[in-house]
């Protein structure tokens, strides 16, 4: 079923499960640019809105939910950005991308107040964002072209394009998959969209964000 974002978002505004994360509270959004961000609607579900922009917004994960191995949600473009190589720095705009920050075990204690921009320089972080946009085979992994090398990859799910899905990940198989070993602890999630290389227009929003 196709939903509207707005239908999307009012179809979300419901009591939240045990484990489902709310975007009501603890979200920040963390600029690219000096000139340019996203607009985001936090609440029961996000919004998002991109113009020839780009931003994160991004929160931590409690301990109680360091051992999340799974995860499922929903997510819904109502305008998209054109289809890119998500592997090509400075050309890999995408409508919405859903990212989980892991580190190792040991050092989740110390890394409990770390900002986004520490977590994203430290080189023990290892980073999946799950994306709708690009022009991809659906699971393909493709190294990030930002950061230090190995410490992120982006999983294709969707193609740019409009619509709503469901989704349902097992993040431990594609931690596997990704960088081989065993997850460590979840201890970030964020959620960006991406339309400055294109300098298109993005309409979206993501919720019933449930870990497990």
């Amino acid at each position: 079923m196709r939903l509207t974002v707005a239908a999307l978002l009012t179809a979300l505004a419901l009591p939240a499960a045990a484990n489902q994360v709310s975007f009501a509270n603890g979200w920040q959004e963390q600029r690219l640019s000096l000139f340019s961000s996203n607009d985001y609607s936090f609440g029961q579900s996000l919004g998002l809105v991109s113009e020839g922009a780009v931003s994160i917004a991004w929160t931590r994960v409690g301990r109680d939910k360091w051992g999340t191995s799974g995860a499922s949600w929903t997510w819904s473009v109502d305008q998209s950005v054109p289809p890119t190589d998500l592997s090509l720095k400075g050309g890999d705009d995408r409508n919405i991308s859903l990212y989980f920050v892991f580190v190792p075990e040991a050092m989740a204690p110390s890394l409990e107040g770390a900002n986004i921009r520490a977590l994203l320089g430290n080189e023990d972080v290892r980073i999946m964002q799950y994306a709708y946009g690009g022009n991809h085979a659906r699971g393909q992994v493709i190294r990030s072209p930002y950061g230090p090398p190995g410490q992120g990859v982006t999983i294709a799910l969707r193609q740019a394009g409009t619509g709503s899905f469901n989704e349902n990940v097992d993040l431990a198989a594609d931690y596997a998959r990704a960088f081989g070993g065993e997850k460590g602890a979840l201890v970030g999630l964020a959620v960006s969209g991406d339309s400055d290389d294109t300098g298109s227009v993005i309409r979206a929003a993501l919720g019933n964000l449930t870990l497990r």
